[in-house]
C-alpha cells in the first residue's frame, strides 16, 4: 500500500508510523500496534494520509480511547496548524 502525503508525495506504508503516532497521542503500546496492524489490512491500492488519520481516530474512539482521539486532533490543530481541517 501507498501512501499519499498532503504535499503529493506517496510513500510505502509504515506501520511503524502509525504505532508511534498512536502511542505519542497516549494510547498504550498495545493499542497502538493493533490499530496499526488492522490499518495495514484495512486499505489497499495508493491512499491518501488523511483517510489513515480518519480510520485511525475512529478506531480509537471505537476501541474506548476517545480522549486520546481528541488529544491527536487537538495536536492536528494547534501544532500542526490544520484548523479548519475536518476531523
Amino acid at each position: 500500500m501507498d501512501v499519499k502525503k498532503r504535499n503529493g508525495r506517496r510513500e510505502s506504508f509504515a506501520p511503524n508510523k502509525v504505532a508511534a503516532s498512536v502511542a505519542k497521542a497516549g494510547a498504550p503500546p498495545e493499542v497502538a500496534e493493533k490499530i496499526a496492524q488492522s490499518t495495514g489490512t484495512h486499505f489497499t491500492g495508493t491512499i491518501e494520509s488523511s483517510a489513515i488519520r480518519d480510520y485511525v481516530l475512529e478506531e480509537l474512539r471505537n476501541r474506548g480511547h476517545d480522549s486520546v482521539a481528541s488529544s491527536w486532533e487537538k495536536f492536528e490543530r494547534e501544532e500542526k496548524g490544520r484548523i479548519g481541517e475536518n476531523f
